[in-house]
């Protein structure tokens, strides 16, 4: 079964960091691209880092560029998710999908993720 499970969520307050993981079973990662996309309640859902694996091309969207760093460890067949100065508005759950990547946009293919976890960010 192919499956992408997200961990690592948690409570944090402003300006502190997460480390998000993003394990796979039933395939191998480093044969997709693979990104994260976020869900708040009430908004829309928003895509915002993918690591692509034919060269290692990274995309970040603006409102996570210098905070967050993706990464993959081909080994352990996950992509971890480095979240530092942490925002308010960073609160959601996040969710990891393979997909299309570039270095401009990430596009996952729909139904490719499955558990997400849940970051809140609050004082």
């Amino acid at each position: 079964q192919v499956q992408l499970v997200a961990s690592g969520g948690g409570l944090v307050q402003p300006g502190g960091s997460l480390r998000l993981s993003c394990s796979a079973s039933g395939f191998t990662l480093d044969r997709y691209g693979v990104g994260w996309f976020r869900q708040a309640p009430g908004k829309e859902r928003e895509t915002f880092s993918c690591i692509r694996s034919s060269d290692g091309t990274i995309y970040y969207t603006d409102s996570v560029k210098g905070r967050f760093t993706i990464s993959r460890d081909n080994a352990k067949n996950t992509v971890f998710l480095q979240m530092n100065s942490l925002k308010t508005e960073d609160t959601a759950d996040y969710y990891c999908a393979r997909g299309s990547c570039s270095d401009s946009y990430y596009y996952p293919y729909e139904g490719s993720w499955g558990q997400g976890t849940q970051v809140t960010v609050s004082s």
